[in-house]
């Protein structure tokens, strides 16, 4: 029997509703939340990247947002740590802490105890690396067989993947011990439509404001500001789009970055797939059933 709570972990494609699911989950056996989203890392990007708002959170702590400012270095071993660390402390509270999120690297490196090769923190070699662009590194790593991430166009994931050698980190080969998974299935004509809405929200809710501001303070070639929704505003601005063509853009590259997530999720034989309700009762009487051993 654990002597101490369980971690949960929420996986799924963006826009999947897990969110909600875990705030309500959370709400009613005393729980707390981390986020594992590598978007959602970033100060000054909070309509863009969909965080929730605090009125959404409904008095639920959330962890792992606003960590660091666009531009600025935060690595998948930076984030196991901080993860860790969380945890020993929502679990010190006798809470339960809930590990929810899309990025697939975030969630693995949590779940198998990842040991991350020490070349990925070369901070020398990072340096000359960071100043190549995309295309050049695409081109390095196929002179020198360095297997591309599932992320290819997010520069910091293709250097770290260089770093490494093209090796990935040492991990278990199954789940940390108290540990519950589920990954939440949406059927594609539902989660299209909730990309749609999102969408609409998203821009209806000053999606461009926050953009000409997060652009003027870091810059429009700041790592966070080259991926998502933000170049496709700065066509907008730069009136190279419509805002009709802008919005419609934004939703494609959501539809495939759910694809992209639930390829990499896919691949993980111990996530236990359902739809959101389906989940919610199935955890909440795991949750009922564990509450008794500690």
């Amino acid at each position: 029997m654990a002597t101490e709570p369980p971690l949960v972990v929420i996986a799924g494609p963006t826009a999947s509703g897990k969110t909600s699911l875990a705030i309500k989950l959370a709400k009613k056996f005393g729980g707390e939340i981390i986020s594992a989203d590598s978007r959602a890392i970033f100060r000054g990007l909070t309509i863009g990247t969909a965080k929730p708002l605090e009125a959404e959170m409904e008095g639920v702590a959330h962890w792992g947002i606003d960590l660091v400012d666009p531009g600025q270095r935060f690595t998948v071993a930076e984030f196991q740590a901080y993860t860790m660390k969380k945890i020993r402390e929502i679990r010190s509270r006798n809470h339960i802490p809930f590990l929810v999120g899309g990025t697939g690297l975030y969630i693995n490196s949590v779940v198998y105890e990842y040991q991350f090769p020490p070349g990925a923190k070369n901070d020398e070699r990072r340096t000359k690396f960071e100043s190549m662009s995309i295309e050049e590194l695409h081109i390095y790593c196929g002179k020198n067989n360095v297997p591309l991430p599932e992320n290819d166009k997010n520069k910091r994931y293709v250097i770290n993947a260089i770093l490494r050698n093209g090796h990935t980190a040492k991990r278990r080969d199954g789940p940390i011990d108290n540990c519950i998974i589920v990954g939440i299935t949406t059927k594609k004509d539902i989660l299209a439509k909730r990309i749609h809405e999102r969408a609409e929200v998203i821009f209806d809710s000053g999606v461009i404001e926050e953009a000409r501001r997060a652009a003027h303070k870091w810059g429009w070639d700041s790592e966070a500001m080259t991926g998502n929704i933000y170049p496709v505003i700065r066509r907008f601005i730069e009136g190279e789009i419509s805002l009709d063509e802008a919005k419609r853009r934004f939703e494609v590259l959501d539809w495939r970055l759910a694809k992209r997530q639930l390829a990499w999720l896919k691949r993980d034989e111990h996530i236990r797939w359902m739809t959101l309700d389906q989940a919610y009762t199935y955890l909440a009487q795991r949750l009922v059933a564990v509450n008794k051993s500690w």
